[in-house]
């Protein structure tokens, strides 16, 4: 799991590319990347799965804000990113949720 974040200088906007690798994805065929940057709509757009089986999705989010996600595995199964900012108590679970901070 990881994200690399790149700060655009002509927008107040980070572009933010997260992965999860196959066995991180535990062999999933689907992957949803789901946070406060969608509403956790469970019904997002997929991740892109890669020829590797790692799967990918760039998102353009706002400076200067944080923003709660976690991955949804063939929607059925929660993972966090273990390299998130920071992780805070989801107020629907006993889980956390990953933090990234742009």
């Amino acid at each position: 799991m990881s994200f690399k974040k790149q700060y655009l200088k002509s927008k107040p906007v980070c572009k933010v590319t997260f992965k999860l690798s196959k066995e991180e994805a535990q062999h999933a065929d689907r992957v949803r990347l789901l946070g406060d940057f969608n509403a956790w709509n469970t019904s997002a757009e997929p991740m892109k799965k890669l020829k590797n089986g790692d799967f990918t999705t760039t998102l353009d989010l706002p400076k200067d804000s944080q923003y709660q996600f976690r991955y949804l595995l063939d929607d059925k199964t929660w993972e966090n990113d273990w390299d998130a900012d920071t992780y805070v108590p989801s107020p629907l679970s006993l889980e956390d949720n990953s933090v990234i901070s742009v």
